[in-house]
């Protein structure tokens, strides 16, 4: 394996992390902003309301592109283990 082809793979890996996190923090990012908006606007100081509505908006989000997400998953580990001579080998 020569050094671009393992840069290639690695970048790829991250690559499609990324794109399967993406939704999920970026929903988390979102609520968490407006959640601060709602506490600075009423000042409200308490720490751990945020919580709540970001773990509910994850496990929606979840719910909503988990099947994109493991198809995504799934085609990266087929492609991987498709070519798994080429790695070996």
């Amino acid at each position: 394996m020569s050094s671009e082809f393992v840069i290639s793979l690695a970048e790829k890996a991250v690559y499609t992390v990324l794109i399967i996190c993406g939704p999920l923090l970026l929903l988390a990012l979102v609520i968490g902003l407006i959640v601060s908006i709602f506490q600075a606007t009423t000042q409200i100081q308490e720490q751990t309301l945020a919580f709540i509505p970001k773990i509910v908006a994850v496990l929606v989000g979840l719910i909503f592109f988990g099947p994109w997400m493991l198809s995504t998953l799934v085609s990266y580990a087929k492609d991987i283990f498709g070519n798994l001579n080429r790695f070996v080998g």
